[in-house]
Formats: C-alpha cells, sequence, structure tokens
C-alpha cells in the first residue's frame, strides 16, 4: 500500500477534468460564495461567532450552521447578519458563465 502524499491542489486539477466534478462543484459556487462572505464580513468586523449570536439574538451554532453553508438563510436573517458585523447585504447578478472568484480555487 503507497501512503504517498498527494498535494490537494493535485487532486483538485485531476478532479475538475471531470464533467460531473465539475458541475456539481459550479453549483455549490453559491453557497461557497455566501459563507465565504459571511466569515469575511465577520472576520473584518473582528468579532467572534459568539458575539454575532448576541448581536442577532440566536445561538452560536446558528451562525455557525449559518457560515458552514447549512441551510438557505432568508434575506431577512443575511440583513440581521450584516448588521451584526456593520455591513449591509448586496446582491448582484450575474451573466450565466461569469468568472467568479471561487472559479480561482
Amino acid at each position: 500500500m503507497n501512503n504517498k502524499m498527494i498535494p490537494v491542489e493535485e487532486s483538485f486539477a485531476e478532479w475538475r477534468k471531470d464533467g460531473a466534478y465539475r458541475q456539481a462543484y459550479e453549483t455549490l459556487d453559491g453557497e461557497f460564495a455566501l459563507a465565504s462572505a459571511l466569515i469575511e464580513a465577520r472576520s473584518e468586523a473582528n468579532v467572534s461567532q459568539e458575539e454575532i449570536a448576541r448581536r442577532m439574538h440566536t445561538s452560536q451554532p446558528a451562525v455557525a450552521r449559518l457560515e458552514g453553508g447549512h441551510g438557505n438563510p432568508s434575506l431577512k436573517t443575511l440583513r440581521r447578519y450584516a448588521a451584526a458585523t456593520g455591513t449591509r447585504v448586496r446582491i448582484v447578478f450575474e451573466p450565466v458563465g461569469a468568472a467568479s472568484p471561487a472559479q480561482g480555487r
């Protein structure tokens, strides 16, 4: 048995050759982008999940689920999160096939 470590970038490069993988990844692109934006907003605000939860009047596990991309948060929830981080929600519609920051991963 070969226990050679393979860098994750090599694995992703190989997987991207598979059309089914690319399609599944692109399907999740929105979820990745949202989770990344939430975490970035909290990081920029320099606050913990616990503090975000307190400001949103919810629990820390609920914030963790939100940042983990679990569920489909409402616009109301996103606005509460934005208020808790001192930011605002901005929604942008892009043409299909437009490059997104997540595609560089």
